[in-house]
């Protein structure tokens, strides 16, 4: 005879709650591992950048990019591309994945960071001005602790970046109090840059040592900033 019999539906309903509990558990974990992996392809990104920005500097006797590259007309992003291993197609920027952060919302942006184009008189100049000039590197005082690159923010006041030649390339550079993240500030020239809680509650940076860390935004300082801390 044969014994063999099929699950109840009590039983059934039990197995599928199991299911739904574990589900309910594991899905917050996964979240976070994939955000934490977002992280990592970030810093990864920033250090090929960091490469190519010292390669950058060795044959430019040691200038670094700020704003629009010293008048030259062009993006600190535009300029360091002959030393990155990807190149634009026909100035179209969407198949560079080294300056691209996978956490950034929008998956038309090209350009996921911002440049430090900040420069203070002294020690005491809180305001500082926008610098457009190539800066010395063998002048910056703590390489180590001055920001050159973070994460850019997103929002309907920032520019979508796709080619070479689109609006806002003159906007991916930090210079004033309101672009920090800090900052409430959605204006289009004044308002925030550097992106709030890209990851975790910050962003991540790449110092002018060419190291590359996790900055909380709570964390961030004005004296980051500054290439020379006097």
């Amino acid at each position: 005879m044969d014994q063999r019999r099929g699950f109840t539906l009590i039983e059934l309903l039990v197995v599928i709650a199991i299911i739904a509990l574990l589900m309910g558990i594991l899905m917050p974990a996964l979240q976070k591992v994939k955000k934490q992996a977002k992280g990592v392809v970030c810093q990864n990104n920033l250090r090929q950048i960091g490469m190519g920005a010292d390669f950058y500097t060795e044959a430019f006797e040691q200038f670094i990019p700020r704003g629009l590259g010293g008048g030259s007309g062009r993006a600190w992003f535009q300029l360091f591309m002959p030393f990155l291993s990807q190149k634009p197609i026909d100035d179209d920027y969407r198949n560079v994945e080294i300056y691209r952060c996978p956490g950034y919302p929008d998956k038309e942006q090209t350009v996921c960071y911002v440049v430090n184009g900040w420069e203070f008189e002294n020690k005491k100049d809180e305001q500082g001005r926008e610098i457009q000039r190539p800066s010395k590197l063998t002048n910056v005082t703590q390489r180590a602790s001055t920001i050159y690159l973070i994460d850019n923010e997103d929002g309907r006041w920032r520019y979508i970046i796709r080619n070479a030649d689109d609006p806002g390339e003159n906007r991916c550079d930090v210079w004033t109090r309101s672009h920090l993240p800090d900052s409430e500030s959605e204006d289009v020239t004044n308002g925030r840059r550097v992106a709030k809680a890209r990851h975790r509650e910050g962003s991540n940076c790449l110092f002018l040592d060419w190291h590359v860390g996790y900055m909380d935004a709570e964390d961030m300082t004005i004296d980051m900033w500054r290439f020379e801390k006097w």
